[in-house]
């Protein structure tokens, strides 16, 4: 079904159906995310800021608020945040993303402590640069403000991961696999790096 995660009462509705169809929410992984416009602090639009927050951070919160009901009634569940690297470092040029990303880290540690009593799991996952279109968003906005070609922005980012290459969706989604199953029962509250390195590397 097709929702806004910026409008409780689609997010209401969508929990909602899933329950009337299914009888219950097992895992609910709380993916959806934009970049925004790519550029420094003293040029950013507040509402390129606060469209960015709403998504990516109001998103992530509204989703929470209308699953983990269910999830405390059934006495179980996983939650699976998106933040990003950049929720865990400082990321120029991408302040209203990295301040979304940030708010997801609180945000998910803060609901862990509150249903871990309930048997609710909830943890972040932190994936490196992804090979797709938020990619291609960010090497457009950072070729306008250096000069450079989307190429040159691409072989700048990717020195600064390991392992030497973009994550593939596959790389996320077995991580968020992993966090889905009972194979992970006593995990909560925990940050999850699937980003080739970086976070080793400072």
């Amino acid at each position: 079904m097709e929702a806004n995660v910026t409008k409780e009462e689609d997010v209401k509705n969508y929990v909602d159906q899933t329950v009337n169809k299914f009888g219950s929410v097992d895992v609910f992984f709380n993916n959806a995310g934009i970049i925004g416009e790519v550029g420094p602090i003293d040029q950013q639009s507040l509402e390129n800021f606060n469209k960015v927050l709403s998504i990516n951070a109001m998103g992530i919160f509204l989703g929470m608020k209308h699953v983990i009901p269910v999830m405390k009634k059934q006495q179980y569940g996983s939650i699976i945040n998106t933040s990003s690297v950049d929720g865990l470092r400082g990321s120029p040029n991408m302040a209203p993303y990295a301040t979304a990303k940030h708010a997801v880290v609180g945000l998910t540690k803060t609901a862990s402590l509150e249903v871990a009593e309930n048997n609710v799991r909830v943890n972040s996952i932190h994936p490196a640069p992804v090979s797709g279109d938020m990619m291609k968003t960010v090497h457009q906005g950072q070729s306008a403000s250096q000069g450079n070609e989307d190429e040159q922005v691409q072989e700048e980012i990717t020195k600064g991961i390991p392992l030497g290459h973009y994550a593939d969706s596959k790389n996320i989604a077995n991580l968020v696999l992993f966090l889905a199953s009972d194979e992970s029962e006593f995990i909560t509250g925990a940050e999850y790096r699937v980003d080739g390195g970086m976070g080793a590397a400072g």
